[in-house]
């Protein structure tokens, strides 16, 4: 099965979102390489909040390009197999924490978002942390930072919030 069938089926299966869930379906319907960052008119990305529920706190990366406190996440790649394993390469990448694994249920939101590169149709997961996890920075990011789930409001953006809500809903 190829990426684009995974994203696909993905994407049929997700429950919620569902104008937005369209807009995916549609966007890979009408691009056959809407995963890829060639795509001009925008692709799918993945993305995975990382998280350790047992000490109530997220991992956040501050991106280099954006100068933003958001999860882990970028471009899909030849090699990705699924969604999923783009979303576990992203998180492990970016945030250089071994043993990584993704909450169960699939995709835990869907945000549709513009870059300096093109329109980011993101695919969210969330990835649970080991216990004691020990991060490193990437040469995508300026730094990684824990933060409680309360600090997130107050460093991040409105699509983290969302993400961290629907995560924790999922927990």
């Amino acid at each position: 099965m190829s990426l684009h069938d995974d994203a696909v089926l993905v994407l049929k299966g997700y429950e919620g979102q569902e104008e937005l869930r369209r807009t995916y379906l549609e966007h890979l319907e009408t691009h056959p390489d809407g995963l890829w960052k060639a795509c001009g008119d925008g692709h799918i990305t993945a993305s995975a909040l990382v998280i350790d529920p047992s000490r109530g706190r997220v991992l956040l990366t501050l991106h280099k390009k954006l100068r933003m406190w958001l999860q882990m996440g970028g471009h899909c790649e030849q090699a990705d197999d699924t969604l999923a394993a783009a979303a576990l390469r992203e998180g492990t990448e970016e945030s250089g924490v071994a043993g990584l694994t993704l909450l169960p249920g699939g995709p835990v939101r869907l945000d549709r978002h513009h870059t300096p590169c093109a329109w980011h149709l993101d695919v969210q997961y969330a990835a649970l942390a080991p216990a004691g996890a020990v991060e490193a920075i990437s040469d995508e990011s300026l730094d990684l930072r824990w933060f409680a789930y309360d600090e997130v409001a107050d460093v991040a953006d409105e699509s983290v919030v969302r993400l961290l809500e629907a995560t924790r809903a999922r927990l």
